[in-house]
């Protein structure tokens, strides 16, 4: 007899006013959650000023199965802030994205929650709360990492979360806060006790920030003390680490963050990994420098004139080419796309000589 599951989800229960109990609504949204993570396999990460419309549609069409928004700020949306509410925004074509919420208090935690998922509806995949962020600015109020300090008030976070909304919640950390001292395991486990329906883990403490090595025993250590998916972020370069991860710690996707600046191929890159094929060749020289033009246009066209943020990205596609060093300096200088044009033209110039 066919599983008659697939097509259920907790949404659908309170869609049509029917409350199952505990252990069965548990069982669907598990059946859900997996279901879900067999679409969204290679995932592009939230990051903060770099996830936006231009640099999702980029990675996108490289082959990034699902691509989050800038993470957001739970306060800033409780102020009705339009800078906050326009992170939110779709690309043209972007049917769903995740939407990754950052803050420490419960209530408004789940009161903005709740104001997502009304407001994206079907186009929002899944709910993240960020509790890995190591930014000082973000864990000295009391966000991100910092709440791997405080498992009860983390645990509380995704209880309250989870009764605001009928979507998917999942929770995003790290393996612990202090160097050498690992909580993920029993972190995960409070998360998955409070409602959890998915978690993702980076392999790196939040005291390391982005340095040394990102360890991905800890993901194996996760996924088997759970029964809800895994996500395993930290350290994926290449295609071959994205299979990597998966083959070695038996997590359910692969998330990808810093890796993707600047090279939105790492997508395909990676999808080809996982489905054992061989990976693409590296883009040339003169492909990258078409991507940050593409890159820029589609900026421009999303802000206007001044696209002073394009800089970063300019800077993160040029790494390496000949002339990049000077190029770099130029960038300092952009505003408009016709600015970053000019630069990336004659950086084309010395690419062809060379």
């Amino acid at each position: 007899m066919k599983n008659p599951l697939p097509a259920i989800g907790q949404r659908d229960f309170v869609r049509i006013g029917i409350m199952p109990n505990e252990s069965v609504a548990r069982l669907v949204e598990s059946h859900a959650m997996n279901k879900l993570f067999g679409r969204y396999q290679v995932i592009l990460a939230p990051m903060a000023g770099v996830s936006d419309i231009a640099f999702r549609t980029v990675c996108r069409e490289q082959g990034a199965d699902l691509a989050f928004t800038e993470m957001v700020s739970a306060k800033g949306l409780s102020y009705a802030n339009d800078k906050t509410r326009h992170l939110l925004d779709l690309a043209e074509g972007e049917d769903t994205v995740g939407v990754q919420l950052f803050g420490h208090e419960p209530d408004t935690m789940a009161r903005e929650a709740a104001w997502i998922e009304d407001a994206m509806g079907d186009a929002l995949a899944y709910l993240d709360i960020n509790m890995g962020c190591p930014a000082r600015k973000i864990v000295s109020k009391g966000d991100g990492s910092a709440l791997m300090k405080d498992p009860e008030l983390a645990a509380e976070i995704v209880s309250q979360v989870k009764e605001a909304v009928s979507c998917h919640v999942t929770a995003k950390f790290r393996r612990g806060w202090s160097q050498g001292d690992e909580t993920a395991v029993e972190f995960a486990k409070r998360l998955e006790q409070a409602g959890a329906d998915a978690l993702t883990v980076h392999g790196r403490f939040a005291e390391q920030l982005y340095r040394g090595a990102s360890d991905r025993s800890v993901i194996t250590r996760v996924k088997n003390a759970v029964s809800i998916p895994v996500v395993g972020n930290g350290d994926v370069k290449c295609g071959e680490d994205a299979a990597a991860m998966m083959r070695e710690t038996g997590c359910d996707a692969v998330m990808i963050a810093r890796a993707a600046e600047g090279n939105p191929w790492i997508f395909a890159q990676a999808k080809a990994a996982l489905e054992g094929k061989p990976e693409p060749e590296p883009p040339t020289a003169l492909q990258r420098l078409s991507m940050a033009r593409r890159h820029a246009d589609l900026l421009s066209k999303r802000e206007g004139r001044n696209i002073v943020r394009m800089r970063k990205h300019a800077m993160w596609y040029v790494s390496g080419l000949p002339g990049a060093s000077k190029a770099r300096g130029l960038f300092n200088y952009c505003t408009t796309f016709e600015d970053f044009d000019k630069v990336f033209s004659q950086l084309e110039e010395i690419c062809d000589a060379s």
